[in-house]
Formats: structure tokens, sequence, C-alpha cells
């Protein structure tokens, strides 16, 4: 739901348009773009903030829970606001607050990409609490080669966070459009003989599909991953 929403307060419902908090948000001064989203029932249960790079992440954060709630009576849990920060030279830094579960997996560091030619090279940064690797990709400036270009260099950085993913490969990468959204759908393929197995993972397109095509990638491998791993070590 897009237009409006609520939440229950104390037993008391209040009513809220998304775009008007969206456009409040936007009033912070390292905020750039906002885009809240919500459930069938109204509920926000996606934040996500397109910022600079000046100010830490987690101060970003705060700073939307306190507006949110101060403007509006909405209570953001801190847990579904991610922050991506744009560098002065447009590399993405995408910055999710941390749960337990986020610094054990993979989340994005940067993204960037640079074209020579008729030719692209693209390197995406993966990080954990204890780790942070750089995947590279390179191939057609073509439009279309881009998504499994992106697909392809975080796996790259993947397998050198996880070895597990070392049997995984891209099959398919591409935009699409759902609705009033452009979705990346992403389809790996691993081999575990004499089959295979496809593992699938999208993401919404917010801001940069580039970002979106990383997103989908984690989303495909994320809650796999330990099965995999689990098949490696007995393989």
């Amino acid at each position: 739901m897009d237009i409006g929403a609520s939440v229950a307060e104390d037993g008391f419902t209040v009513e809220f348009d998304l775009m008007e908090v969206e456009a409040e948000l936007c009033r912070l001064p390292d905020v750039t773009a906002v885009r809240i989203v919500a459930d069938a029932g109204g509920r926000p249960v996606e934040v996500h903030v397109l910022a600079s790079a000046g100010k830490p992440a987690k101060q970003i954060v705060r700073d939307v829970q306190s507006v949110a709630l101060a403007s509006f009576g909405m209570d953001l849990d801190r847990r579904i606001v991610s922050v991506v920060q744009l560098a002065a030279n447009g590399a993405a830094k995408a910055s999710p607050s941390l749960t337990a579960e986020s610094t054990t997996r993979p989340q994005i560091v940067t993204v960037q990409a640079q074209s020579s030619g008729f030719r692209t090279s693209v390197q995406v940064t993966l990080g954990t609490s204890e780790d942070e690797r750089t995947g590279y990709a390179e191939g057609s400036i073509a439009a279309s080669s881009r998504p499994r270009l992106l697909a392809e260099a975080t796996l790259d950085a993947l397998r050198q966070l996880e070895p597990a993913a070392e049997c995984l490969d891209v099959d398919t990468a591409q935009v699409t459009r759902a609705g009033a959204h452009d979705v990346v759908v992403v389809l790996l393929v691993t081999v575990d003989p004499p089959h295979e197995r496809h593992l699938s993972g999208s993401a919404i397109v917010y801001q940069h599909a580039d970002d979106a095509v990383v997103r989908a990638v984690l989303d495909a491998t994320n809650r796999r991953l330990p099965n995999l791993a689990r098949d490696h070590d007995r393989a």
C-alpha cells in the first residue's frame, strides 16, 4: 500500500499518508530519497533511504526514526530501515541497520561500474561482520548485459566469503516490470550430479538497478548457503 497506511497505537488507529511521510523524511539534510513499503494491512515493513555519505548510516537511521515518531507518531523498527549512501564518485554504499542475522549474512558495501570503449567492468564488494571481499566481472557495454555482469561480480565476491558458493553460477539476470515497479529477477544454477538445481531471487528497483541486482543475488543465496555449505562439507 503506497498512498496510505495505518498503525495501532495504544488501542487507537493512526492514519497517515506514506507519500507525506516520505516527503517529510526527505527534508533531513543528508537524505535525498525515501521509499516506504507497507504490507497488506498497512503496516510499514521496509524503509529504503538514499543518503549522502557525510553522516554514519546508524545516525541516519536514528534521525529517520525520530522524525517519523515526532511528526506522525510512527514508531519504526530500526531493523526495517536500510540506508544506501552514495559517495562522490557515484558508488553506492549500503549500510542496513545491524541485527544478529545481518552481521553473519553478506551485505552490500559498494557497487561500482566503469566503461571503456565497448567494454564495461563492474565490481561488487560484500562484507560481513568479520570480512569484506570484492568480486569482478567484465563484458559488453550493452544495457541487456549489465544485470548479468553485476550478478557474476556478486557471486565472485560471495565465493570469497563462503566457499560453498563455489558451486553456483548465473543462469539469468534481468529487469522486468511488475505492476508499477521494475523488479530484478536472478536465477542461479548449481549442479548436484546428475541433477541441476536452480535458486531464484528478486529485488524491487528503488533508485538504482545495479544495487537491486546485487540484492536479488543475495535474496537467492542467503537463506540457502547453510544447506550448500553442508553439501560442500559432505563432498
